[in-house]
């Protein structure tokens, strides 16, 4: 697929997300590598257009440039986001509580702290990531080591055989100090993202590696 049918679709999926301004996000693309630039109201805008641009079809990676601006409203405090951020974490039943630390500069919000699982972690980032002000999250939150590596590596492998959009038997899985290395191939680029849902939801892995490449 040539570079510009894939930025035309990646304009289209921009388009068909009524979550998504697209008015405002410019994009561009060379050897499958999409680039999107531009600005938006709201970080969770920032994310679903991201998440758009990978779903297209020969888009091989994503380099995310878009800018978070608030319009003519003045931005809330560090402070006042801080708070917030920490009261939803309270309030989140999957979050352990005093795990999680929030750290607030510019409107980005810095997560630290350490989890037992990984959709520990990942509840704690979708938490706030919707709240208003928010200009970017950087998620450090680390996850403790729990399993054995062969059961990791059972858990993973049987997580990609149950998924009917993957072909399991072309992807090799090596786990090694808690950290996944995923191999071989997969059809498109989401396939890519499924399998390292699969990798990450195993009890203490702490790093996936993805080498899958497009067959």
């Amino acid at each position: 697929m040539s570079d510009k049918m894939i930025r035309q679709n990646v304009i289209d999926e921009l388009d068909f997300d009524p979550s998504i301004d697209a008015a405002h996000i410019g994009v561009a693309v060379e050897n499958g590598i999409v680039t999107l630039t531009g600005h938006v109201a709201s970080y969770t805008e920032r994310v679903a257009a991201d998440k758009a641009a990978q779903k297209v079809r020969g888009v091989r990676g994503v380099v995310e440039e878009i800018k978070v601006r608030f319009g003519g409203e003045t931005p809330p405090r560090d402070e006042d986001i801080a708070q917030r951020a920490v009261q939803m974490l309270d309030w989140s039943v999957t979050v352990p509580k005093d795990a999680v630390q929030v750290k607030v500069q510019n409107g980005w919000v810095t997560l630290s702290g350490k989890v037992d699982w990984q959709y520990q972690k990942e509840e704690a980032y979708r938490a706030i990531r919707r709240l208003a002000g928010v200009a970017g999250i950087m998620n450090t939150i680390a996850v403790a080591p729990r399993a054995s590596v062969p059961d990791v590596r059972a858990k993973i492998v049987a997580a990609l055989k149950r998924n009917a959009e993957l072909e399991a038997d072309a992807i090799t899985v090596t786990v090694k100090d808690a950290k996944v290395v995923l191999e071989g191939k997969v059809n498109a680029w989401y396939e890519r993202e499924l399998a390292e849902n699969a990798a990450w939801s195993a009890p203490g892995v702490r790093a996936v590696e993805d080498h899958l490449t497009l067959g």
